[in-house]
């Protein structure tokens, strides 16, 4: 436990309401959406910067480690206190402080809900395109520091597409202002790409400067059944040779399926091997023709049944099934272990039957499915993390997965990041030169290692 000291002037600077010290309340604040769990000494909820600069000017000089943390819904253990320490709870800082529509960019702090931005901004005709799956709850300041991606990241990209400026606060409670309003900023280092994607390990986010569009006039979203899955992979690559860009190109395996259907008794095709959930958006006319295009070419390419919504209605029922599924899956067994390779388009196929391979050998249960349209694909393996035997099969089984997806051309992450979940595989990607460039730029600007230690470089960046 922290020194009563410690505790005492964390109270001074937030408030005691906003101090959690409680076991019952550090038990909250210890897990997110992995399998792991660790238990902080502290949970602090500050309110606006000058609070978060005192508190890790406090964490610097007494070498206590801080874990930066949005709404904890990470799936690499990003946001985890795997050293004790103090948890820094940012959902409080969760204020839309501007909406510029002259200029296309909204103002936020890192609380903010991804999804209430989105209602806002649409609200004024405009759109901000990343969507992952967690948006309903994931703050925008974790979606920065994980560089969060999502269906719609086949056509608009990620969230890094998206972050004009940030404002940060450093280990040593320093203020960095980076970028801001102008599309155009090539003033010294790109600092804003620097900390979007750094997974909280370089410093605090407190502000964010983030580019809007315009909002697409008409969408349409297609469903098209396939008997085998090497014909919906294949498929993926068909529809972008005819030079359709969809928002959004969604597959699900069979098991996938499977999975859905008994949870939700949606009325999906048991005898098909693949799904995919295909959705093209902007003007009307071109909408409805590039649907149409879509459908015949999946039809001529293995499809045996092909799905248009017509209304919001059959649009919320096709999409009803690809939510579902993160649910729907742990059905089988009680850990899901969520993975996020990305590979080249043209892959998907190989790295489709490579997984099904691993899984097969090493007496797995696997479900696929994922963005294929970008080639990020969301292997999950539903195992019991009670069963020791069992775990140590998953774990050979990620290390040849991960093997698998780099050989092919692909990465370990392409939108959770890597955490403590991949840490023990980022060389397999970066080799050791690009390793060490990394972790010189910690040490550089975090020389006490207070801020998410344990993170990327897992026990590595300690030295």
């Amino acid at each position: 436990m922290l020194d009563a000291s410690i505790v005492a002037e964390m109270k001074r600077i937030v408030g005691g309401e906003n101090v959690f010290t409680t076991l019952e309340e550090r038990l909250c604040y210890g897990y997110d959406s992995t399998p792991e769990a660790f238990l902080p000494d502290l949970v602090v909820r500050p309110d606006e910067v000058g609070e978060i600069q005192q508190i890790l000017k406090l964490a610097n000089k007494h070498l206590i480690p801080v874990f930066p943390r949005g709404a904890g819904t990470g799936l690499s253990g990003g946001s985890l206190p795997v050293k004790g320490g103090i948890v820094l709870d940012l959902t409080r800082m969760d204020r839309i402080l501007e909406i510029d529509e002259e200029n296309l960019v909204a103002v936020v702090e890192p609380g903010v809900i991804t999804q209430h931005l989105q209602e806002e901004v649409e609200k004024r005709g405009l759109f901000y395109p990343p969507d992952p799956a967690s948006l309903k709850t994931s703050t925008l300041g974790g979606n920065v520091a994980e560089c969060a991606g999502g269906p719609r990241a086949f056509k608009y990209g990620v969230t890094r597409d998206y972050v004009l400026g940030l404002e940060v606060v450093t280990p040593q409670g320093e203020i960095v202002r980076t970028g801001g309003k102008t599309v155009k900023s090539v003033t010294g280092y790109d600092l804003t790409r620097l900390y979007t994607g750094s997974e909280g390990t370089l410093g605090v986010i407190t502000k964010i400067f983030l580019r809007l569009i315009p909002k697409p006039e008409a969408k349409k979203t297609l469903m098209a059944v396939y008997e085998r899955l090497d014909d919906a992979a294949n498929n993926v690559t068909m529809i972008i040779k005819k030079g359709i860009i969809p928002v959004t190109l969604e597959l699900m395996d069979d098991r996938t399926i499977h999975c859905v259907e008994k949870h939700c008794k949606m009325g999906l095709p048991l005898d098909a091997e693949a799904i995919l959930i295909i959705e093209v958006d902007g003007l009307k006319d071109l909408v409805e023709k590039q649907a149409a295009q879509i459908a015949e070419l999946c039809r001529a390419n293995g499809a045996r049944e092909v799905k248009v919504a017509e209304d919001e209605k059959t649009r919320d029922e096709i999409w009803a099934a690809r939510r579902a599924v993160s649910a729907a899956v742990v059905q089988i067994k009680p850990t899901k272990i969520s993975e996020d390779v990305s590979v080249p388009r043209s892959q998907i196929p190989n790295m489709v039957r490579k997984l099904k391979e691993i899984a097969s050998r090493y007496r797995l249960n696997l479900v696929i499915f994922g963005h294929a349209g970008d080639g990020n694909l969301h292997p999950n393996i539903l195992c019991d993390k009670k069963d020791p035997e069992e775990m140590e099969r998953v774990e050979k089984a990620i290390g040849e997965l991960f093997q698998a997806a780099v050989e092919l051309g692909g990465t370990l992450s392409g939108e959770h990041g890597i955490g403590i979940m991949k840490a023990p595989y980022l060389k397999l990607e970066t080799g050791e030169a690009g390793y060490d460039v990394m972790l010189a730029i910690k040490k550089a600007l975090d020389p006490n290692n207070i801020l998410n230690p344990g993170k990327i470089f897992g026990s590595e960046s300690n030295g």
